[in-house]
């Protein structure tokens, strides 16, 4: 399979910029993400008539008069007492937009193979740029590169800015500024919401951003592939689960999770009594009331099941998915509001070494309108995320193309995604 090769690349602002420059300050829940990349997802679509890359790019503009942070930049402030601040600056710098060509790549070549081809990396711009970098670096940037016989979109955001949430909200309003809106179905809520009292913006010692930035971390070779399981599958596990611990609360993803999670374990080599986590993402917005639908930005938090090699493998299904099931339903109002307390009192950065030690970690929702991204000449085919925050145990939710079904990308050692190839109990949820 050919490379890709660039056409050209652009700055793109906002068309009609609001006359003053709007500041944007960070919470806790961005400001923790300093140090790890941006969030880089993708849609794949049939090709389109000619034209399109004018159409897009005009497109963008617009609707970065909506989301007026993505033309920004990251600013800090080097306090005078050994700490830094950061917040970002809507001036409309603009964002980058790439033309690009992978030449002699078909529709089929990006979706038939087993593991996720390794041209999809190049789909996707300002790969290995960490977030603390949006000082100099676009906060947005897009990649359309033209394949034989469809386009992918590929779009990079700073997570400082937005998290998935934020960042399917973005490409939905760019569809529809595409079709012909003039008006957004979901206009952004831009103003940052801070605990009463927080005093902003928020300092950081310059030793411990120094120190955590110098914690570098280099993954091992990984494969990606993409699992697929049909509505009538995942109703069955959910059913397992919870009628192997006589509950009705257990979800469906909560169900999947447990089941790939069981799989991953079981097809590694690990000593019975070592410890293994399972962190997901607790989504803010519907816990508190402070938070509007469509507020813009991060506002979401880590849980984290931790379990024994053995209590995961022997105790069944219904228990491992019970355990996440108790875990995220402790992430209450006030949980969410200690943590906003206590990071700004004692500000820690995440780190790739520090969340990835034995873990599988979820990114993404299958609850994200994926398939709803009609540029004006149809629904995408498929769904891929970037080379961005990946590690042994990242697991990418999506929505599946038909109703109900939801797809798991799973970054894994290329021996544990064979394991789990000959896995019979993982494998028969799964459909080829």
């Amino acid at each position: 399979m050919e490379g890709i090769r660039y056409v050209s690349s652009s700055r793109v602002q906002a068309a009609n910029p609001n006359g003053k420059t709007q500041r944007i300050e960070l919470t806790p829940w961005n400001l923790q993400l300093l140090l790890v990349g941006s969030i880089q997802k993708g849609l794949l679509f049939p090709k389109p008539n000619a034209g399109l890359i004018h159409h897009l790019e005009t497109s963008l503009s617009h609707t970065l008069d909506h989301f007026p942070p993505l033309a920004g930049r990251l600013a800090s402030t080097d306090e005078h007492d050994d700490t830094i601040s950061f917040f970002i600056d809507c001036n409309n710098a603009g964002a980058l937009f790439v033309h690009a060509a992978a030449d002699g790549v078909t529709i089929s070549d990006v979706l038939k193979p087993v593991y996720v081809p390794s041209v999809v990396k190049s789909f996707f711009p300002l790969s290995g740029v960490k977030n603390y970098e949006g000082t100099s670096k676009p906060l947005l940037a897009v990649q359309v590169t033209e394949l034989v016989d469809g386009i992918f979109i590929g779009c990079t955001i700073n997570h400082l800015g937005v998290d998935g949430t934020s960042f399917w909200h973005f490409f939905n309003s760019w569809a529809e500024i595409s079709r012909g809106f003039v008006h957004l179905s979901k206009p952004p809520v831009l103003q940052r919401w801070f605990l009463s009292g927080t005093d902003h913006p928020i300092r950081i010692s310059q030793s411990h951003f120094k120190r955590s930035h110098e914690d570098q971390f280099v993954p091992p070779p990984l494969q990606e592939r993409v699992f697929h399981f049909t509505k009538e599958n995942i109703v069955k596990l959910k059913s397992k689960a919870n009628a192997e611990i006589c509950t009705n609360k257990i979800s469906s993803l909560q169900a999947l999770l447990s089941h790939l999670w069981r799989s991953v374990i079981r097809n590694k080599t690990l000593d019975p009594e070592e410890e293994v986590h399972y962190r997901v993402l607790v989504g803010a917005r519907p816990r508190l009331n402070e938070l509007a639908e469509q507020y813009f930005g991060n506002a979401v938090q880590t849980a984290s099941v931790t379990m024994k090699v053995k209590e995961l493998l022997e105790q069944g299904l219904g228990n491992v998915a019970w355990q996440m099931n108790r875990v995220v339903a402790t992430h209450s109002e006030e949980k969410l509001k200690k943590f906003l307390e206590a990071w700004t009192a004692s500000p820690s950065l995440i780190t790739m070494r520090s969340v990835t030690s034995n873990a599988l970690i979820t990114s993404s929702s299958p609850w994200f309108n994926i398939y709803g991204n009609d540029f004006g000449w149809g629904r995408p085919v498929a769904v891929r995320s970037g080379p961005g925050n990946k590690h042994d145990g990242k697991i990418t939710v999506f929505r599946g193309v038909d109703e109900g079904s939801i797809d798991i990308e799973a970054c894994l050692s290329r021996e544990t995604l064979e394991a789990m190839a000959n896995d019979e109990e993982f494998m028969a949820a799964v459909t080829i």
